[in-house]
């Protein structure tokens, strides 16, 4: 009779300590969290925003393996999320604001930087939770950046667009970042003295909301 008894207790215990966990089936965290993988969710609404990761220039070079164009030691950015559904999945933002500063150039005739202007904001973002980040116009236009360099023969203005309207990263949850590496943006106007095609790298850390760091699950 012990023994049944015992046997009793235990199936409860054990049926309590699933019911307590969700147990195997219980759902997982959202795509986006605050403070460690499956923490707390981000809210819909809420704003993230990083800057430059420490030790890295945002970089607008010639070719993928060359260093001409132009390197900026300063870049932030801005996105309210607009979705944040259960891992695995899609989480979405807008990115509503984006900036480029303190920047130099070492291409031939170009004596200074006068401004980096990323062009028609918001765009829309979507990050999974395979970690892949995409960024892609919006309703305003395309994914657009205005430089404005002076020369010796005086100030010229680069406009360039991004291939495919498109640039493609990865999310990091080690460093909380977000890393694009060489995202190919073509001329649409300006003079001889601006390259032809451009190519884009930046790694922005740590990605931060009103919770804290942001992990992607």
């Amino acid at each position: 009779m012990r023994r049944y008894v015992y046997l009793a207790v235990t199936t409860v215990t054990a049926l309590l300590t699933v019911l307590a966990t969700g147990g195997p089936a219980a759902a997982a965290g959202n795509v986006l969290t605050y403070g460690s993988t499956g923490g707390t969710a981000v809210g819909v609404g809420q704003t993230l925003n990083a800057g430059l990761k420490t030790g890295t220039t945002a970089n607008l070079y010639n070719s993928a393996t060359g260093t001409t164009g132009v390197r900026c030691a300063q870049s932030t950015f801005g996105a309210t999320v607009t979705g944040n559904p259960t891992a695995p999945g899609t989480a979405t933002e807008s990115l509503g604001t984006q900036t480029v500063s303190s920047c130099t150039s070492n291409v031939v005739g170009v004596i200074g930087v006068r401004g980096i202007t990323v062009n028609n904001l918001p765009y829309v973002t979507s990050v999974t939770s395979g970690k892949v980040v995409t960024i892609t116009g919006g309703a305003a236009g395309p994914i657009e950046t205005t430089a404005t360099l002076s020369t010796l023969l005086g100030t010229i203005t680069c406009v360039y667009r991004a291939n495919g309207n498109k640039l493609v990263g990865t999310a990091n949850n080690a460093d909380t970042s977000i890393t694009l590496v060489n995202q190919p943006f073509t001329k649409v106007s300006g003079p001889g003295t601006c390259f032809t095609t451009g190519y884009f790298s930046v790694t922005y850390a740590p990605v931060t909301g009103p919770g804290g760091a942001v992990y992607v699950n």
